[in-house]
C-alpha cells in the first residue's frame, strides 16, 4: 500500500515482523506464555530489539443464539480470575485439532445450555485482547434452536459449569444492558451488539459459518 490509507483499505493484513530470539518460561493444559525478542521501528530512525511477552492461547468459540421471538440466550458462570458472575454466551475452547469450527460451536451450545440450532452463520471474528494474546474466536449466529431432552446430553456439568442458570433475554433488552455496563463478558458484548447490527442494518449480509478466519 502506497500513500495514506483511506476507507476502503480499513481491513485487518496478516502480517510478522522479524522475532530474534523466543523463550517460554510457562506452558500450561490451556493456554502457555512465549517471550520473543522482536526487530521494531526505532524513535530516531533505524531498529531496536523490544521484548513482548505472548499468550499462546488455543482459541475459542462463542453462540449467539436468537431465537424466533429475538431473544438471546445468555448463561451465568462463575470466572475466578475477575472474581465475578458474569452473563456470558455459550462458549468453549478449540481443543480438538481439525475440527470445525461450527461443530465446536454446536456442542458448547449443546453441552451448556442443553439447546441445539439448525441454522448457523459466522456472526463476527475477534481477536480478544491482540496486544498480549494470540487469542482468535469465532461468534456464530445460531437460530432454529430448540431445547434437547435432558436424556439426551451426554455430559456432566462440573466445576464452575455446575451451577449456570441459562435465561433468554430480548436483543433489545440485551443491548440496554452491555450499555448499562451489566454484561461484560468481551464475547458477549461483541456478540450482542453484532447481532443487533445485523438485524436492524439494511443490507448486511452474514458469512457462512464455514467462512474461512484471516
Amino acid at each position: 500500500m502506497t500513500g495514506a490509507p483511506g476507507p476502503d483499505d480499513v481491513r485487518d493484513a496478516r502480517e510478522h515482523w522479524t522475532v530474534v530470539r523466543s523463550d517460554s518460561p510457562f506452558r500450561g493444559p490451556v493456554f502457555s506464555v512465549r517471550s520473543d525478542e522482536v526487530v521494531m521501528p526505532a524513535s530516531g530512525g533505524g531498529t531496536e530489539k523490544v521484548r513482548r511477552d505472548v499468550v499462546e492461547h488455543q482459541g475459542s468459540v462463542a453462540v449467539l443464539a436468537l431465537d424466533d421471538a429475538d431473544r438471546v440466550l445468555l448463561l451465568r458462570q462463575y470466572r475466578h480470575a475477575v472474581g465475578a458472575l458474569l452473563w456470558e454466551l455459550p462458549a468453549g475452547l478449540r481443543d480438538v485439532p481439525g475440527e470445525p469450527l461450527r461443530d465446536v460451536a454446536a456442542r458448547e451450545l449443546l453441552e451448556e445450555s442443553g439447546y441445539r440450532a439448525d441454522r448457523w452463520d459466522a456472526l463476527v471474528d475477534v481477536l480478544p485482547s491482540p496486544g498480549m494474546s494470540d487469542e482468535r474466536s469465532r461468534i456464530f449466529l445460531a437460530r432454529d434452536v430448540a431445547r434437547v431432552p435432558d436424556d439426551e446430553i451426554d455430559f456432566e456439568r462440573v466445576h464452575e459449569e455446575a451451577d449456570m442458570p441459562v435465561v433468554w433475554v430480548p436483543l433489545a433488552d440485551a443491548v440496554r444492558k452491555v450499555l448499562a455496563g451489566d454484561v461484560r463478558n468481551a464475547l458477549a458484548v461483541q456478540g450482542i451488539l453484532a447481532a443487533h447490527a445485523y438485524r436492524n442494518g439494511a443490507g448486511i449480509e452474514l458469512r457462512p459459518a464455514d467462512a474461512p478466519e484471516l
